[in-house]
């Protein structure tokens, strides 16, 4: 991807802090978590996750300030990227994008939605309409995952971005409701549903990279279909538990995260990402 010397997006800031209440992801906070629970405990992220739902913590006290690498201007300029799309997308729509705030942290970090360690990757918190990051996660998603290129990196940030597209929309607070009213299996066939949409968002975010901004570089989308692929609940799984339980999805197989995120690529229409609706999710 071309980014070196491009436009930074000023809506970030930084912090970190331990504390809070425990960690307590609830409201929609589903990034890529589930997979970065699989990869680094083995631990079925269904269980965890139900744990992160109970209650809030408090933001604040996050004052340390996290070094100006690269890495961290290159997500400066994804972030701003995912800006100028999806401001032109909803104004297409006749709505206003309400910028998200990107927050990068080292370690472990107080939100609105609980306190969280790095070892939960990247994840949006509608609580304070933040996508959170911790930039060593870069590292992991390609020595551990497997998963190289900066292009893998930005499918990352705008996968979390999609979340917060799924909050202006309302998608986010039906999923809060759905949570009080279905079984854990039920529920999960939602999740599902709900990150192939982030997926496909992603995806109608690289379409605009080609055909608006016209940076991509050639094996771009095939490090974001890889990552996609990689981070697939049943690859992830059978690496860390031997065999595959579907009914313990959350996040969708690879088949199905590589399939909605091309489909975004593909069309570049957010009116065709419509998971919920989709009979057939691949």
């Amino acid at each position: 991807m071309q980014w070196f010397g491009r436009r930074e997006s000023s809506n970030t800031e930084d912090g970190s802090a331990i504390g809070g209440r425990g960690i307590a992801l609830g409201g929609g906070v589903i990034g890529i978590i589930a997979a970065a629970i699989y990869y680094f405990t083995g631990i079925d992220p269904s269980a965890v996750l139900n744990g992160f739902q109970q209650g809030g913590g408090q933001q604040g006290n996050n004052t340390e300030v996290v070094a100006d690498t690269k890495e961290k201007k290159f997500a400066k300029v994804v972030f701003a990227d995912t800006e100028d799309v999806w401001n032109k997308l909803f104004s297409d729509m006749g709505r206003t994008y309400e910028k998200p705030i990107l927050h990068f942290y080292q370690e472990a970090v107080n939100t609105a939605c609980g306190t969280a360690g790095a070892e939960v990757g990247p994840f949006y918190c509608p609580g304070d309409q933040r996508v959170y990051l911790d930039l060593s996660f870069f590292k992991e998603l390609s020595d551990k995952f497997g998963a190289a290129g900066d292009f893998a990196q930005a499918y990352v940030i705008a996968h979390e971005v999609g979340h917060h597209v799924q909050y202006l929309l309302g998608v986010s607070q039906k999923m809060d409701q759905a949570r009080q009213q279905l079984s854990k299996e039920e529920y999960n066939k939602l999740s599902v549903k709900l990150e192939l949409q982030a997926d496909f968002y992603a995806g109608v975010w690289a379409y605009y990279q080609k055909n608006m901004k016209n940076v991509l570089d050639p094996g771009d989308i095939e490090e974001a279909l890889n990552a996609a692929r990689q981070i697939g609940d049943d690859r992830l799984q059978k690496e860390f538990q031997g065999e595959v339980h579907p009914d313990s999805f959350t996040h969708g197989t690879s088949a199905q995260r590589m399939y909605w995120f091309k489909k975004g690529y593909e069309t570049g229409d957010p009116k065709q990402g419509n998971t919920f609706a989709a009979a057939d999710l691949e």
